[in-house]
């Protein structure tokens, strides 16, 4: 169970041993609810919630992640363990391999599944959609050939070819997106990707989907024993979690799906999202939408991965040990 408490005013305490979430109804009346340490395996807090030391203190004995974010959903902190949790020997592998032919070893690896699962959502698209079977047709066969040439870029450590990679990885990610677009129901489409403030309700879901991910992926890293701050395309740049921002990038298409679902299904409408001075945000309706819709698609029905059935969460998990075990030399 993942709580996410984003109403304004809301308060997280403990009693009886348990999470109590304090908050006022519209009738300025306190409402209660309690929730099992044992069976929470995160809090989420939007800006303007608040919790007590107690609770910060109950959520690390049963190892409950907590996770401040802001109301756009991008995390800007967390409480974990003191301690490191792993061995050292993982970091100083990542290290070397951020400076070595390892590294742009994963980066294409990495980048190429990401274009693998975006042609996967297109030629699904296109499974239902023989109208625009042409227009499809084109940015499958041009987002393949960008795939092909990122896995022929050749060097002796990523620095060098980064730009390139980027480049590509960009020039996918805009013909991707114009697809989804192109496909969807008239007055739900939108004009390519725009951040903060996000300019349309498709980009609002989605910035605060990948929100909820890279803090998803974070936590997943940490668990592993791999430093997010060390990534190996991503610049260093200062507070950057740069490893995440690299890792995440294959399972981008979770959230694009969803979002895509739900806004092709015509279940968003105008009572989701807020004006801003120069876009739009996701309010506390468009987010229970988007939040119960995302845990449900990561936590519910499995997939095959590795030989298994897992839910899309714990192929991530599987994924992140993975990459972990390979840095340094062990199966597995």
């Amino acid at each position: 169970m993942q709580l996410h408490i984003n109403t304004y005013g809301a308060y997280v305490h403990v009693k009886d041993d348990m999470f109590e979430v304090r908050v006022r109804d519209e009738k300025k009346e306190i409402q209660k609810k309690h929730y099992s340490a044992q069976k929470v395996t995160a809090l989420w807090l939007a800006t303007g919630t608040a919790l007590s030391t107690d609770a910060v203190r109950l959520a690390m004995t049963y190892n409950v992640d907590i996770v401040f974010l802001e109301q756009d959903g991008d995390p800007f902190g967390r409480v974990w363990h003191s301690k490191l949790g792993s061995t050292t020997k993982i970091r100083k592998a990542q290290l070397e391999a951020s400076v070595g032919a390892a590294g742009l070893h994963w980066v294409k690896q990495w980048l190429g599944r990401k274009l693998d699962n975006q042609l996967e959502l297109i030629k699904d698209l296109k499974k239902h959609r023989p109208q625009h079977a042409a227009f499809l047709n084109d940015k499958i066969a041009r987002i393949e050939a960008l795939s092909v040439s990122i896995q022929t870029q050749e060097a002796a450590r990523v620095a060098e070819v980064a730009d390139t990679l980027r480049g590509l990885e960009g020039t996918a990610g805009r013909l991707y997106f114009e697809t989804l677009s192109y496909v969807l129901p008239e007055g739900y489409t939108f004009q390519g990707r725009s951040m903060r403030p996000a300019r349309d309700a498709f980009n609002a879901f989605l910035n605060y989907g990948y929100g909820i991910l890279y803090s998803k992926i974070e936590k997943t890293l940490i668990v592993a024993g791999v430093d997010p701050y060390l990534g190996f395309l991503h610049r260093d740049d200062y507070n950057q979690l740069s490893m995440v921002f690299d890792f995440i990038e294959p399972y981008r298409t979770y959230v694009d799906e969803v979002v895509f679902r739900l806004f092709s299904a015509k279940k968003v409408n105008k009572a989701h999202v807020d004006p801003l001075a120069q876009g739009v945000t996701l309010n506390k309706e468009g987010k229970a939408l988007l939040v119960t819709t995302l845990n449900e698609f990561l936590d519910g029905q499995p997939i095959r991965h590795g030989g298994r059935n897992l839910p899309r969460s714990l192929a991530i998990q599987h994924d992140a040990h993975h990459f972990a075990n390979t840095l340094i030399g062990k199966k597995g």
